[in-house]
């Protein structure tokens, strides 16, 4: 929930995140099936809200979460719901995007919000007060970072890596954007895997591909050292769990 990147590859699309938390909270459940509003999900759940950071829906939709809007906010201590479970109540519907533009978000903490809906990419915000929508171009390609975690110098620096890894000559596929996200870049504090003097650590990488006829979940749990591949035929929402 602290890194995305969004990279078109032609007829697909890879969409990337780093979670970081403090090391208290619990780690993730795997990725499971969910039938949430009469809707299929994915997603790996949160243990303390029951929310997620990543899920994809039957209709191959994609949202995922960051903390914070435009820049780092003080949080308030009456919050009526997580932003984890705002996510799945906007996944679940069958049009997410409107349901987000009508949702009363008065009481929930700032988030961002990347969602890749019938191959439209949308950035959504909620900074505490107003809601900010913006379609962007799905030919091109994106990286956001925390606004909680990561300062204005750590993101420009991140966006410079990012240039430099699409621009460098390497093959660019689903494996090699992990790499990336798997990469400290020398940097424990702002690098894409940090440690921050282990109070806060990157938890986890999830990544989904979507194609045409189908979309993969590829979940990789870095402090268990586990792995989990979900790919779901979007046509009849057919699960093959690896």
């Amino acid at each position: 929930m602290c890194t995305v990147s969004f990279i078109s590859l032609n007829n697909k699309f890879v969409i990337t995140s780093n979670r970081d938390e403090n090391i208290l909270r619990p780690v993730a459940f795997a990725p499971q099936e969910e039938i949430i509003n009469g809707c299929k999900i994915i997603y790996p759940k949160d243990p303390k809200a029951g929310g997620t950071w990543f899920a994809i829906n039957q209709s191959g939709a994609v949202a995922v979460l960051l903390n914070g809007a435009f820049e780092k906010h003080i949080p308030l201590n009456n919050y009526s719901k997580s932003r984890g479970l705002i996510l799945l109540e906007v996944i679940s519907k069958i049009t997410p995007l409107l349901y987000f533009e009508k949702l009363d978000l008065e009481t929930i903490e700032p988030f961002t919000l990347i969602l890749f809906e019938e191959k439209k990419l949308y950035e959504l915000r909620w900074d505490g007060n107003k809601k900010y929508k913006t379609e962007l171009n799905n030919s091109k390609n994106y990286i956001w970072s925390s606004a909680t975690l990561y300062n204005t110098e750590a993101v420009k620096e991140r966006e410079r890596l990012f240039a430099e890894f699409l621009s460098d000559g390497n093959q660019i596929n689903e494996k090699t954007i992990i790499d990336f996200h798997s990469n400290n870049h020398n940097d424990s504090e702002n690098g894409f895997i940090i440690n921050r003097a282990n109070t806060m650590k990157t938890f986890s990488i999830t990544q989904a591909l979507v194609e045409e006829e189908a979309v993969s979940l590829n979940h990789i749990d870095l402090l268990n050292q586990k792995e989990f591949v979900i790919t779901a035929y979007t046509s009849r929402f057919h699960t093959i769990i690896q």
